[in-house]
């Protein structure tokens, strides 16, 4: 009987490798690619490869917290998508108007989690059907926002989230506030420990009195918010905003991949943001290398797809060989 708590807490130990192994591949792309920058290590690289990296981690972190319940987002990248247009028409003017609009932004990403939540939550609708039609909602709002590319943004505020201080980028700086003064806190909670036992199994979370009803509503208001502030990025890094499916879609692929790149399980009960932040930030580094490398940009599905596969593979390594996903938390 003692064997099996010892194999489970081996085969965890295991899995919170795969976040640190996201992290090793990361800094050996990374500093790779710094070597082939044909002009050196600037701080304007540093922050553009910030920027970007931090676009697609939020996106990524929203897409993780309810795939640690066992869900699914297919609404994330709408969502950012909504933001954006939403934040090209209100962050502007006055520092009170803008500040204003950057509330009205994140409430608003906030509103459609709460969408999402009621219809996974209240409506017990599976969460890829419901979140599908959701985003088609979504979607139709950013037509109404935006329905022509354009916007305005103030540029001053602008400059102050997607510059650099003392050549640190910014946007690295408000991503690891994400993560400690939200994440960090929340994961500790009751309702942050939940999300982890729904996702094990929802039976035996309800069966040990954990909230399960609030702590998958908390996931999706919780990926919500984080789809609203990459919006909010997003608007600041382009000046303008654009109602994009194509955008949108791809968002959502991204954030899938990222997602299981940094060591968070599709079943669920595993895995956390700051894996998923190290695998968003491996997917924009490829797109980077091969720009450096001259190569075809027609290649770099090919390496997300053959990375995304080795992440999944790796992944699922520790669950072939337990017969019960609890296991892995005893």
């Amino acid at each position: 009987m003692s064997a099996h708590p010892a194999s489970g807490i081996g085969l965890a130990v295991r899995h919170k490798l795969l976040p640190i192994l996201a992290f090793v591949i990361f800094a050996l792309m990374f500093g790779l690619y710094l070597l082939l920058q044909p002009h050196g290590i600037q701080t304007s690289v540093l922050v553009t490869a910030s920027n970007k990296g931090a676009l697609l981690a939020l996106v990524a972190m929203a897409q993780t917290l309810p795939v640690l319940t066992g869900g699914i987002d297919l609404s994330v990248g709408a969502i950012v998508v909504l933001a954006n247009c939403l934040a090209s028409n209100l962050v502007n003017g006055t520092p009170a108007q803008i500040g204003l609009g950057v509330l009205a932004v994140l409430g608003t990403g906030v509103l459609a989690g709460a969408v999402n939540a009621m219809a996974v939550v209240v409506g017990r609708l599976q969460p890829i059907v419901a979140t599908l039609a959701t985003s088609t909602m979504f979607y139709g709002v950013s037509l109404l926002l935006r329905p022509s590319p354009g916007g305005e943004v103030d540029d001053d505020f602008a400059s102050a989230l997607t510059g650099d201080v003392w050549g640190v980028p910014v946007s690295l700086l408000l991503l690891i506030a994400v993560l400690g003064l939200l994440w960090w806190p929340f994961s500790r909670s009751v309702t942050g420990r939940g999300l982890f036992a729904v996702g094990s199994s929802d039976a035996s979370a309800f069966m040990s009195g954990v909230p399960v009803g609030r702590a998958r509503a908390s996931a999706y208001l919780g990926a919500g918010l984080l789809a609203g502030m990459a919006g909010l990025l997003l608007t600041l890094i382009a000046e303008s905003a654009q109602a994009s499916a194509v955008q949108a879609g791809d968002f959502t692929l991204n954030s899938i991949a990222a997602v299981v790149i940094g060591g968070t399980s599709l079943f669920g009960g595993s895995g956390g943001l700051v894996g998923s932040v190290f695998g968003a930030f491996i997917l924009r580094t490829i797109g980077d290398l091969l720009f450096v490398s001259a190569a075809s940009p027609l290649w770099q599905p090919l390496f997300q797809g053959l990375i995304l596969l080795g992440a999944v593979s790796l992944g699922a390594l520790p669950l072939l060989r337990v017969r019960n996903r609890l296991e892995l938390f005893r």
